[in-house]
């Protein structure tokens, strides 16, 4: 009964921390933790020490582990923040607590800490209760903590909702911890398409055409799935619902490829041959035709729209080799993005509007560059790794996924940073790995 009652105080005592514990104070716009354009960002030192344990459940220790090991995985995919190792660590937060006033904040910032993830975790019967929280180890402060509650299975869940907060809090950016990558991979022997949270985890097979599938897009609200599948032996384009799969065939004579959805709406573009010329037409998420968006002579192709849907980028070959041109829907003006290099292909608008990625081929290879929309600034972010293709922003505009034969000439999926530091391979899968596109926010993954 003794034992009983102090774990119920012990218990009480967490809940009083957590509902009783002070706002977050708002940071004064000067002091600026990140600053996601910044080339040249230096990688904050953040310790993350294991858990408090509050409870007597035989799974707290390792849930406590588990869940602070996945918070500094999951943070440490930003390329934002630089992990000081457990052994180095002066205090245990099970020893002392996880608020302000038993921290001792001179012990994190004399091993060189400049921000501190401190926790609570408590299980009773298949639920978890968490409470997280973020400091400034200089100023003393806490700058955001949240309690969560759920199932023990839900804890990557969990996880992924503090890191978005935290990474809300340093950037001012809601991040990419919601997202999820679809792509194509040969693990079958067929090229099937796959979808994978943003980390690589759950990763699940999306068709299963047994034949070629082709370009994943996503629609802007993440419920849709667009892309080209040679299942009826010819290439079709195929517009589905990601969670009850139905939709809509678009069964054109002739490429039915490329699409790309329209931001904030039911309609997308892709490239059709019908008429001739492979051209551009804008059409209806159920399929119905509404206008041709492009008329040149030639092959028009490859189309991604700029965040507020006025223009979109696409690949030409009016000039003589395909190029990057973008096109104002209000005005009908299509101007020459990309003059270096004779072939540039694969345009990605980045989100924040500014950017555009793509892929070019030179003598070493192809590679990937970002260029200003108005063709400054160009900026070459792969060299000498084989050949990279297809570039895909995070839904923030941080990271760019890609493929890349780097390693024995097999193309795998990468991240990068948006200056293209920070080059790693997402996921391990057999056979090859193409057309990464990353999706937007999903709220609900």
């Amino acid at each position: 009964m003794i034992i009983r009652n102090n774990i119920k105080k012990i218990y009480l005592t967490f809940l009083v921390f957590l509902f009783f514990a002070a706002a977050p104070p708002t940071l004064p716009a000067k002091y600026g933790y990140i600053d996601i354009t910044n080339p040249f960002l230096r990688k904050i030192p953040m310790g993350i020490p294991l858990l408090k344990t509050f409870g007597t459940n035989h799974q707290e220790p390792l849930m406590a582990k588990k869940t602070a090991d996945l918070i500094s995985e999951t943070l440490k995919f930003t390329g934002y923040f630089k992990f000081l190792d457990r052994s180095a660590f002066l205090e245990s937060p099970q020893k002392l607590g996880i608020t302000a006033t038993n921290v001792n904040f001179k012990n994190w910032t004399s091993i060189g800490a400049e921000l501190l993830i401190t926790g609570g975790l408590l299980i009773k019967e298949d639920k978890i209760e968490v409470e997280l929280r973020l400091y400034d180890t200089f100023k003393k402060q806490l700058l955001t903590g949240k309690r969560y509650t759920g199932k023990i299975k839900d804890y990557r869940r969990i996880v992924r909702r503090f890191c978005s907060r935290v990474i809300f809090k340093l950037t001012n950016n809601k991040g990419f911890f919601n997202s999820k990558i679809a792509f194509v991979s040969t693990e079958t022997g067929d090229k099937e398409i796959y979808i994978c949270d943003f980390d690589g985890y759950n990763l699940k097979k999306f068709t299963n055409s047994r034949n070629i599938t082709l370009s994943p897009a996503w629609s802007s609200d993440g419920k849709w799935l667009a892309y080209t599948s040679y299942i009826k032996k010819h290439p079709d384009l195929y517009i589905k619902n990601l969670i009850t799969r139905h939709g809509t065939i678009v069964a054109k004579k002739g490429i039915n490829s490329s699409p790309a959805w329209v931001p904030g709406k039911f309609e997308l573009a892709a490239t059709f041959s019908f008429t001739g010329d492979q051209d551009i037409h804008l059409l209806t998420g159920n399929g119905k035709f509404i206008k041709k968006l492009t008329k040149s002579r030639g092959i028009d192709s490859s189309p991604s729209w700029s965040p507020d849907g006025k223009r979109f980028a696409f690949v030409s070959k009016r000039s003589g080799t395909p190029q990057i041109y973008i096109k104002n829907l209000i005005t009908g003006n299509a101007i020459r993005l990309t003059f270096n290099g004779k072939y540039n292909t694969q345009p990605n608008w980045a989100p924040n509007g500014t950017k555009i990625a793509y892929s070019s081929m030179t003598r070493q290879g192809i590679d990937i560059y970002v260029v200003d929309v108005n063709g400054n600034n160009l900026s070459r972010l792969t060299t000498n790794k084989g050949d990279n293709e297809s570039p895909s922003w995070s839904p923030d505009g941080s990271l760019i996924a890609f493929s890349s034969t780097r390693q024995g000439g097999i193309s795998k999926i990468y991240i990068m940073t948006a200056y293209g530091t920070d080059q790693r391979q997402l996921l391990s899968v057999q056979g090859q790995q193409t057309s990464p596109a990353w999706s937007p926010e999903i709220m609900n993954n």
